[in-house]
């Protein structure tokens, strides 16, 4: 169990105090005034170290939570002929209990992954307190338990972050080194695509995993920031406004596979088609991917949330960067006739998100440059 205190008391494991974001804080001392510099650089060491330590603490205790919850539900399974009985409506059972009291983070998809990891990883002794419960469900993925223990270490050892882990595991790092004659060259490249990463500090008030473990609400919109959550609100209200049909029904709502979880930016009801209308908005330029998850949300939502009666749903991907503006609608196949006679009466145009899309844009962009140079301004 990790130990936690303001006073410089060290707790299992590392810390991990983001450099880059020191040295981001470091380079605006020169502004304060000159005897008040040393006390700003003590204070803000004092609070960002104070920030980490309870991040920490809260992964610690995050991971031990569901290793229990993760124990007692195989425990529970394994618990004789009546137990067994329930099958698969155990963990659909306890998510209905369970979110009511403690929030989506205790949903069914959560609790298989919580039961996925004590079987994984069967020892808590043997944990790294280290990693934060988004590394461990990555590492529940991997069916090789040699490989489970490696990339566990490996990552503890090294710092990884969550998304350098997968990094790494999707790269195969592990079964590389295995197979190479020469491991300094395979350690080499991946230390440097790990480099490449984007470094910006993790915080709790922006992890989505973490705020759902806590129960507390809104999780989805704390993930957006600056021009995405801009265009989100514009995009919200410019739908709600159109007067045709459009009921608002979530904003980065989650859905899951069994082994991923999605938030979707933008979800709608829309009364008179009689469908679900899905809305993913992208800051940089449209990939494949981008078109290929859309229409793995449609499917899903399709599979997942469609009623008796309802049409199938439909997705508008948006994407806006500097240079254009896209949309692409997205039906599954079958319903393109539908989109074609009845979708597009009701439906905004291309065009005409095109032209919202891109007309919000500027004037984000215009009144958060204005608010940089008023910022400066008072320094």
């Amino acid at each position: 169990m990790a130990h936690i205190s303001l006073g410089g008391c060290v707790m299992a494991g590392k810390s991990a105090t983001p450099a880059t974001s020191t040295m981001h804080h470091e380079a605006h001392d020169a502004s304060a005034p000159g005897e008040l510099a040393p006390l700003i650089g003590q204070l803000r060491r004092l609070i960002a170290n104070a920030r980490e330590q309870a991040l920490r603490a809260v992964d610690v205790i995050q991971v031990q939570t569901c290793w229990q919850v993760g124990r007692h539900i195989v425990e529970f399974e394994q618990g004789g002929q009546q137990r067994a009985g329930y099958g698969k409506r155990l963990l659909p059972l306890l998510a209905e209990q369970l979110t009511q009291e403690f929030g989506k983070g205790f949903d069914a998809s959560n609790l298989r992954y919580m039961r996925l990891f004590y079987q994984a990883f069967p020892k808590c002794d043997a944990l790294r307190h280290e990693l934060s419960w988004t590394h461990y469900r990555l590492l529940t993925r991997l069916e090789d338990a040699a490989a489970r223990q490696w990339y566990m270490h490996e990552a503890a050892e090294q710092n990884w972050s969550s998304r350098a882990l997968q990094r790494q595991m999707g790269t195969l790092y592990y079964e590389r080194l295995l197979l190479s004659q020469d491991k300094a060259a395979v350690t080499a490249e991946a230390q440097q695509h790990v480099k490449a990463l984007p470094s910006s500090p993790r915080a709790f008030v922006r992890d989505p995993v973490m705020l759902e473990f806590l129960g507390l609400p809104g999780s989805g919109k704390l993930l957006e920031a600056g021009l995405e959550q801009g265009l989100m609100d514009k995009l919200q209200a410019f739908l709600l406004e159109l007067g045709k049909g459009f009921a608002f029904v979530a904003r980065q709502q989650r859905i899951s596979t069994e082994s991923k979880d999605f938030y979707i930016d933008l979800v709608f009801y829309n009364y008179l088609l009689k469908c679900f209308v899905l809305i993913d908005l992208k800051t940089t330029e449209l990939t494949h991917q981008d078109i290929g998850q859309m229409d793995m949300y449609v499917r899903m939502y399709d599979d997942l949330k469609r009623g008796e009666g309802d049409n199938p749903t439909v997705g508008i991907l948006l994407c806006e960067d500097k240079d254009q503006s896209v949309v692409r609608y997205s039906v599954l196949n079958g319903s393109e006739q539908l989109f074609a006679s009845r979708y597009k009466l009701v439906l905004p145009s291309e065009e005409q998100l095109r032209t919202e899309l891109a007309r919000e844009a500027e004037a984000l962009r215009l009144a958060m440059a204005l608010h940089e140079q008023g910022d400066g301004c008072d320094h």
